[in-house]
């Protein structure tokens, strides 16, 4: 026989389906906003979003050169609210890797990186990842000059890997340009593969913070319990609505970028990768393409999966920046990035390089091994004088390094998207 459902069964309905997010009750000091931001929840309503928005543009979209754009059009012009549902999709997609970024900033700013959550720290990697190369995948399908020319710039820093570099671009494109292969490939990355990996990466990434406790407090924190239902649900609600409402906003007022059809005879000047590798198109107009493609970034992944498996004698946990020191040696970071940065920069415009001044010398060294050392050296020399003057412990150097890396790869990201014009020459915006 049917059980009648009652206003009381329907709560505990809802009550169990919150208590499989949430445990049934949470330390109040982990739901202080000021200590995440809400952003790891954002990050999961962007992700949502994007999923709903992507089945919609799935109806009409067609995943071949001769159709893609036309059907981008269709969606913009002919269909009922196509170029809002367009609009919320992508700038929802650029949303979720920038609070996604702003996420693992958080995690490590707040000491919730440490040895006992290590495995959590590198799944929030992987996620970061994966969330770049969804974004990634997804440039492609307009099919316009923008899009086909930033991918064909992006997956062209893959030649540099040695021995199988030109194997590797073919495999990612399925020939040796930008096709029809290239954009079913992408396709089917951007619309199955890349979504249901982070689908599965997030489970396992909220699963571990509830095996870890929660999220990171400071250890002298209130213990106090409070019920998950409604203190911090309602929180999260909150947040969740009022972010649907901004990207809502931000896509009646600004559309989604498409300019001319895709013409592989015709390169714009300049033409750039996404936004978000502009830093390491950056890091090539410095440096030999093995060091700048590969190397820097490759080493900069490796540090950054390494972090929590380091030995901290002393771990500073849910304070921001650690400590009052740590608020200065990150400020001591974004500045020191900042000058030699901008110095760098300006001096590498025009001046000639190592490349010229050393002609006899293969580029790989004059213009990749010399500088590479020349910058590895100064940083070295600025994290020691650091320790010197400031007598930092393990983990405030080792943010004092991540800061100054981090702000040095934004710096250059900046440069790139919005300080080279024509010829990747440097120009006002």
């Amino acid at each position: 026989m049917k059980t009648k459902s009652t206003p009381e069964s329907n709560s505990r309905r809802r009550q169990n389906f919150i208590l499989h997010l949430h445990p049934a009750k949470v330390r109040e000091a982990s739901i202080k906003f000021s200590l995440t931001f809400g952003l790891g929840g954002m990050a999961a309503v962007l992700f949502l979003i994007q999923v709903f928005t992507g089945i919609l543009l799935r109806f009409s979209y067609s995943p071949t050169p001769a159709e893609a754009y036309d059907s981008i059009l269709s969606i913009q012009n002919s269909i009922l609210f196509g170029q809002l549902v367009r609009n919320m999709h992508h700038w929802s997609g650029i949303l979720f890797v920038v609070i996604a970024f702003l996420h693992l900033l958080r995690t490590f700013y707040t000491g919730a990186f440490y040895p006992d959550r290590r495995w959590n720290w590198v799944l929030g990697i992987s996620l970061m990842v994966t969330v770049i190369f969804a974004n990634f995948t997804g440039y492609l399908l307009p099919w316009d000059q923008l899009a086909y020319w930033a991918i064909t710039v992006s997956t062209s820093m893959l030649n540099y890997f040695p021995v199988v570099g030109d194997q590797l671009t073919g495999f990612i494109r399925g020939g040796q340009n930008v096709n029809a292969s290239t954009l079913l490939i992408f396709y089917n990355f951007h619309t199955a593969i890349l979504p249901l990996t982070i689908v599965l990466l997030m489970v396992f990434h909220f699963w571990k913070v509830r095996k870890n406790n929660g999220v990171v407090v400071p250890e002298n924190a209130d213990g106090e319990m409070v019920p998950s239902n409604p203190d911090l649900v309602s929180k999260e609600l909150v947040v969740a609505l009022s972010l649907i409402a901004f990207v809502l906003i931000l896509s009646i007022l600004f559309n989604a970028p498409l300019q001319e059809r895709a013409d592989p005879a015709l390169s714009p000047n300049p033409a750039k990768a996404p936004w978000y590798f502009m830093g390491i198109q950056e890091l090539l107009l410095h440096f030999h393409p093995f060091f700048g493609a590969i190397l820097i970034p490759l080493l900069f992944l490796t540090a950054m999966i390494w972090l929590p498996f380091l030995r901290y004698p002393k771990q500073y946990r849910g304070i921001w920046f650690f400590n009052a020191k740590g608020k200065k040696l990150a400020w001591l970071a974004l500045i020191s990035a900042t000058l030699l940065v901008t110095a760098g920069t300006l001096l590498d415009e025009y001046f000639p390089d190592f490349e010229i001044w050393l002609k006899n010398i293969p580029p790989v060294i004059s213009n990749g091994l010399i500088p590479f050392i020349l910058v590895s050296g100064l940083i070295f020399i600025l994290t020691m004088l650091v320790k010197k003057k400031l007598n930092p412990d393990k983990s405030e150097l080792i943010l004092f390094v991540f800061s100054f890396v981090i702000a040095s790869y934004a710096l250059l990201t900046i440069a790139g998207v919005w300080f080279r014009g024509p010829g990747m020459k440097l120009m006002w915006p």
